[in-house]
């Protein structure tokens, strides 16, 4: 039974983009399937910032149960549900299970280096960082696998893998380290777009194919998150240092989610390394 959910899932995704195509003009059928496509990607994402706009709406401190202990309890009942359905698969889950681990990482550190904090108290808080956080993190690694399959995105030309990898590891630890040792972040954003300036993301629209460059990809998803960070703050869930509620959180965040996007891009590619070929109809750049 468990076997047949995410093939049952991915014809009902089928059935719905030819609903869609049968219905509209090529042009505007292949938009809206592209609008659809990001927002069934994006869907554990924004059940869970949906889930802060209640709970902040509705939560009565008096209430016996936490409001971050029962986000956690709601994260953990979607992850469950996404797993039953085949909504998402166990190899996306594994893809989620290292963002949640290298996520609450950086939070457990980043909290205690004053960089923001969770107001509130909670059972399920460790060193101050409630463990539903790491679901914020997972969902960026479930958006980033799932949309990867749904458009069934291939990356090419793609530089050596191992430089990658160096890349990554290099702005992680610069997460860390700027807090002792001068911040190397204008140095990581040219290694970004020097080692991926020619990387094409080719993805599908039903029959068409067409591409984006990598780095612009990378900027526009990081302003939607920008966007997902001040739901986050607007709700109380956490607040930056200096910042009061009802803030805007400061466009230099969208830098932060930038670099970190090729962290978590590589970090997926640990598990999706098919996506690294490029595709059958566009043979690699020379």
């Amino acid at each position: 039974m468990t076997a047949q959910h995410p093939n049952r899932t991915k014809r009902l995704e089928r059935h719905l983009g030819d609903w869609m195509r049968a219905r509209l003009p090529l042009a505007l059928a292949e938009f809206v399937m592209f609008v659809l496509k990001q927002g069934w990607a994006a869907f554990p994402g924004a059940l869970l910032l949906a889930g802060l706009i209640i709970s902040d709406r509705i939560w009565q401190p008096h209430w016996p149960i936490a409001r971050f202990d029962a986000l956690l309890i709601y994260a953990l009942a979607l992850q469950a549900l996404f797993l039953a359905t085949g909504m998402e698969s166990w190899r996306e889950a594994r893809v989620i299970a290292l963002f949640h681990l290298t996520g609450t990482l950086m939070e457990i550190f980043k909290v205690n280096a004053g960089s923001w904090a969770y107001p509130g108290d909670a059972i399920s808080k460790i060193w101050g960082v409630p463990l539903f956080s790491g679901f914020m993190y997972a969902a960026v690694g479930s958006y980033m696998a799932r949309v990867i399959r749904l458009f069934d995105m291939r990356f090419a030309p793609y530089p050596p893998y191992w430089t990658t990898v160096v890349l990554a590891v290099a702005i992680y630890t610069n997460f860390f380290a700027h807090h002792y040792l001068p911040d190397i972040r204008i140095a990581l954003f040219a290694a970004t777009v020097l080692l991926f300036a020619r990387t094409r993301i080719w993805f599908h629209i039903g029959a068409q194919r067409y591409w984006m460059p990598l780095p612009l990809a990378a900027f526009l998803t990081s302003f939607f998150l920008w966007l997902a960070e001040n739901i986050g703050t607007a709700t109380r869930t956490w607040l930056y240092a200096g910042q009061n509620a009802g803030e805007m959180v400061r466009l230099a965040k969208m830098g932060s989610w930038y670099l970190l996007l090729y962290v978590s891009f590589v970090t997926v590619t640990l598990v999706l390394r098919d996506a690294l070929r490029p595709p059958e109809d566009h043979p690699p750049q020379t």
